[in-house]
């Protein structure tokens, strides 16, 4: 009996684990498997190894590429900034409209609301559903000449706009600006040759995408974010069962630390000398304006397309207000 016993231990500790469910996700980075978004999705990876998940990472330098893998089903999830999601989800691909995450406190507050078991019914839509969503950094607009640094001044102006992004071109519009249709592969180079006079991005761009030249000796960077840019990691809604897809949205939640350690750093390594500051009392005006299209893109209105979601919308006026509460789109009578 003692040695049926010992044998039934030993056979026990030799025996493999459970199988690993194997799930394969086409990963973006616009640099490549060195960049700082395949890193993080790395680590968020070898996270999910703890909760019985194998991830094999497929890395795209082209966004778009990425995500028609997806679609064709060469891989069962994707990673890729909200811009290109926002066709899965259009709840959280919401994040990134414009100018309604105004500070990155207020984007802290949205993920952990986003994150909690309660907004689980939310990340689903259709077929798919978000796994986990990563903050990428504000994205600021980047100008060849120091004097464009009011929205009248953008009148005339190329703007290098990704042809997929329908809030940025209704945004554009509205300024009276000039669309010069681009995408993620393409705009920095346009912006670095003049073929256009300002273009969008986060601050990792300056370098990574070497937008100093395109900034020159007299251009800059304005100081104030236009929209909150996140990772959003998409998988088909029958890959992972509901208690590992709240787990995986845990283990994303929980990188917003390391995710805004890089993004402050990028910021940071930027010479004080390329920032265009804002005086305070123009942010204000900033804000309407940006509120007005936000409610036209909201309601297809204005000839704007119905973009952003109405109940993301509504939460991030909340936490505006909640973090701002004298801001007079508190008291709107049309308030989001």
């Amino acid at each position: 009996m003692i040695r049926k016993s010992l044998a039934a231990l030993s056979f026990a500790a030799f025996a493999p684990m459970a199988a690993a469910q194997s799930v394969t996700m086409c990963v973006f980075d616009v640099i490549g498997a060195n960049g700082d978004m395949y890193n993080m999705v790395k680590d968020y990876a070898l996270e999910m190894k703890a909760h019985g998940v194998d991830f094999e990472l497929r890395p795209y330098t082209d966004e778009g590429v990425a995500v028609g893998d997806f679609n064709s089903g060469q891989c069962d999830a994707v990673a890729a900034t909200d811009l290109r999601t926002r066709p899965f989800n259009r709840f959280t691909g919401s994040i990134s409209a414009v100018g309604a995450i105004p500070t990155y406190d207020d984007l802290k507050t949205t993920l952990a609301t986003l994150a909690q078991a309660k907004a689980a019914p939310l990340m689903e839509q259709g077929d798919y559903e978000v796994l986990g969503i990563v903050p990428a950094g504000a994205g600021y607009l980047f100008v060849n000449d120091r004097s464009i640094d009011t929205a009248g001044e953008l009148a005339g102006k190329r703007m290098a706009t990704l042809d997929y992004q329908k809030d940025a071109i209704h945004m554009v519009n509205h300024v009276k600006a000039t669309v010069v249709p681009s995408d993620i592969t393409n705009f920095a180079g346009k912006f670095n040759n003049g073929s256009v006079d300002t273009a969008y991005a986060p601050a990792f761009a300056y370098e990574a995408l070497e937008l100093y030249k395109g900034i020159g000796e007299d251009g800059g960077i304005v100081d104030y974010p236009l929209a909150q840019l996140t990772i959003q990691i998409i998988a088909r809604d029958n890959v992972f069962d509901d208690t590992t897809a709240q787990k995986s949205r845990d283990v994303a939640w929980g990188m917003y630390g390391q995710a805004m350690d890089l993004i402050q750093r990028q910021e940071s390594a930027i010479p004080e000398e390329k920032w265009i500051r804002i005086p305070d009392a123009d942010i204000e005006g900033y804000q309407e304006m940006f509120r007005e299209n936000r409610l036209q893109l909201r309601d297809g209105t204005d000839g704007a397309k119905k973009v952003y979601h109405p109940k993301m919308m509504s939460l991030l006026s909340k936490i505006r207000c909640s973090s701002n509460p004298g801001a007079s789109e508190c008291t709107a009578s049309d308030r989001e």
